[in-house]
Formats: C-alpha cells, structure tokens, sequence
C-alpha cells in the first residue's frame, strides 16, 4: 500500500487538495492561504479563516477581520 503523507508537510499544516476545494462560506468566492499566518483569506468577505491542527475552521464566528491585527507570529501577507 503506497504512503500518500508528504514529507514536506508539516501534520499543522491542511491538506493541499482540501484547499483547491474550499470556498469562502460568506461569499462562495477564492481563499488565499496564508501559510505564515496559517489562515485562509477571503479579500472579497474581508475575513481570515483560521487553521488549527491542520483543520480549517470556516465559520464566521472562527473567523477575524483583515482589519484586525493578524494573530502572534503571524504575517499579513498572502501567498498561494
């Protein structure tokens, strides 16, 4: 049976497929994960999404405005 964990990927880190799949709760649109900050970034809501132990928490109330500071060692720059 082939091993399909990545070696590069940290456990806190979500599954790369999963992140192709998911789309903003509030507008349906593209998220953007921030991997420095370990959050999905929906531009369009103006909300970051966090991830926790590899999970992305995609509820509003989880989530914090890009108006907010970003969290503790965390950027406010984006990447893909």
């Amino acid at each position: 049976m082939p091993d399909n964990t990545r070696s590069d990927q940290s456990p806190e880190e979500p599954d790369p497929k999963l992140l192709e799949l998911l789309v903003c709760p509030v507008t349906k649109g593209p998220l953007t994960y921030d991997r420095a900050a370990r959050e999905l970034i929906s531009e369009k809501a103006n909300l970051a999404f966090p991830i926790k132990n590899g999970v992305p928490l995609m509820t509003v109330e989880a989530a914090r405005s890009l108006d907010a500071p970003a969290p503790p060692g965390g950027s406010p720059s984006t990447s893909s």
